[in-house]
């Protein structure tokens, strides 16, 4: 039986991940742990947690807690998932891993040190939607692709034209760097697992909007192991009536559309015409990858898709876009 304590109990807990701890056979949430422990308390309450902390080595010391997930901005991923593993207790981190490569290297570390594992919630490894996408690529209906090519466009949320109280995920020491590292992460993770691993990148970045300190405008070139090659676009100062979420796939017999974010109908066109698919996300969209990792930690499952090995990797290839390392 996994008995999780959960590190961070704020939005993401609320749907896209807290419920599913407790739907999986042999498992539940024992405590959770926000530094607001009034925040913290509401939470359990709410959810039917019996025990709620305001400091982390107390839940990460709580006897009960045999599994911890780490749902915190990503500037203390390391400190609070070395800790756990440290104690003998399996953590799964949000994403992306850490605030920088060189942090989810130290992570990676420490799990080696102890033999404990860590995971990472880059949970479309697991949705029929990206399945789908695989799928398709697998039984080579477009030929051999040559290339893959990333766009994304939003425009700025509201609160980003507050000075005094911009979003974490633009500040640099809580986030990494800005929505670049929180969303492309997502991205880079779904084509590592399509096509495998990224040799060469380079990338150029600029701040157009001067909202924050952060970047605002990446682009992007790269070449898988494999000789595929990619590229990127990503603007987070768009215009207002502007969103676009597409990755193209090109291949020697077709093409092959798709969305990170928005899982607009997949399309892929050959010489036969359009075909479109759709697929159903479950209610609480990691339920799947946490579902595996449950499995894992209680003997009756594979090694999960996405691992501290796996998910390094996107956070290299953004270090390198963004030339911090």
């Amino acid at each position: 039986m996994v008995h999780w304590g959960f590190i961070g109990c704020g939005s993401v807990t609320e749907k896209k991940s807290g419920p599913a701890f407790s739907k999986v056979e042999r498992s539940d949430v024992v405590a959770v742990m926000r530094r607001d422990v009034g925040k913290a308390k509401d939470y359990a309450e709410r959810h039917g947690i019996g025990k709620w902390y305001g400091n982390a080595q107390d839940l990460i010391n709580d006897p009960q807690v045999n599994a911890v997930y780490v749902a915190t901005p990503p500037g203390s991923h390391a400190e609070y998932a070395i800790a756990a593993m440290k104690a003998g207790k399996p953590v799964y981190v949000e994403k992306p891993m850490a605030a920088s490569y060189s942090e989810c290297l130290q992570i990676n570390r420490v799990s080696e040190e102890t033999g404990i594992p860590c995971f990472v919630a880059y949970y479309r490894r697991t949705l029929p939607y990206f399945l789908r996408v695989k799928q398709l690529i697998d039984e080579g209906v477009m030929g051999n692709i040559s290339t893959a090519h990333i766009h994304f466009a939003i425009p700025p949320y509201a609160t980003d034209y507050d000075r005094n109280h911009l979003p974490w995920r633009v500040q640099k020491e809580i986030a990494g760097a800005g929505y670049f590292y929180d969303l492309a992460s997502h991205q880079f993770d779904l084509l590592d697992y399509l096509f495998g691993e990224i040799t060469h990148v380079q990338g150029f970045t600029t701040n157009v909007g001067k909202l924050y300190a952060v970047e605002d405008t990446v682009t992007a070139v790269f070449r898988f192991q494999s000789g595929i090659l990619g590229s990127g676009n990503w603007c987070f100062v768009a215009p207002e009536d502007t969103r676009t979420d597409r990755i193209d796939l090109v291949g020697t017999k077709g093409k092959l559309s798709f969305s990170t974010f928005d899982f607009s109908p997949i399309l892929l066109e050959t010489s036969e015409g359009i075909q479109e698919f759709r697929e159903e996300n479950p209610e609480n969209i990691q339920y799947y990858l946490i579902q595996s990792i449950i499995n894992f930690l209680n003997g009756r499952g594979d090694l999960p898709v996405s691992t501290g090995t796996t998910a390094i990797r996107a956070s290299y290839i953004m270090d390198r876009i963004l030339g911090k390392i």
